[in-house]
């Protein structure tokens, strides 16, 4: 399976700030394991919204700079409610700060005025060639396709 946790750029300040959305659906295929007579979007999956949300900030910031934008830490992630099929979350992510290898940040998202999820966390970005120079050529095409979703996100 693959996720793609964030359906739209709502806002995004370069170096600052991001917002997204994400709809959930019914027919997303974790929500027939995740228990099936009471279907929510899986907490590690409310988390992973936020960090998509964060690597777009950094991705945007850095100009697409680095292939990987990794998961480095996650502190204080605080699970206050469930999303269920029909809703929309928010994610509003600010940067703490953004270096050329590191980031923190913190977020939160929200769905109808209530917090569901919010965390403080760590990523870390990099391109394959740093270690491997033959990589290069994966580095260009995973940045390609980050381009290319960009523009599907929505925001310019």
């Amino acid at each position: 399976m693959r996720f793609i946790l964030i359906d739209k750029v709502i806002s995004l300040d370069a170096g600052k700030e991001i917002k997204a959305l994400k709809g959930v659906s019914l027919a997303e295929e974790y929500l027939a394991d995740h228990f099936p007579t009471f279907p929510v979007l899986p907490g590690v999956l409310l988390l992973e919204g936020l960090i998509e949300s964060a690597s777009w900030l950094v991705r945007r910031t850095e100009n697409f700079a680095h292939s990987m934008i990794l998961l480095e830490q996650a502190r204080n992630v605080k699970y206050k409610s469930f999303l269920a099929p029909g809703s929309q979350i928010e994610y509003k992510v600010e940067a703490r700060v953004i270096e050329e290898n590191i980031s923190s940040f913190t977020g939160f998202g929200s769905s109808q005025g209530e917090r569901i999820v919010e965390a403080r966390f760590g990523l870390r970005h990099f391109n394959l060639a740093d270690r491997d120079s033959a990589m290069a050529a994966v580095d260009a095409k995973i940045i390609e396709n980050m381009k290319k979703r960009w523009e599907l996100l929505g925001c310019r």
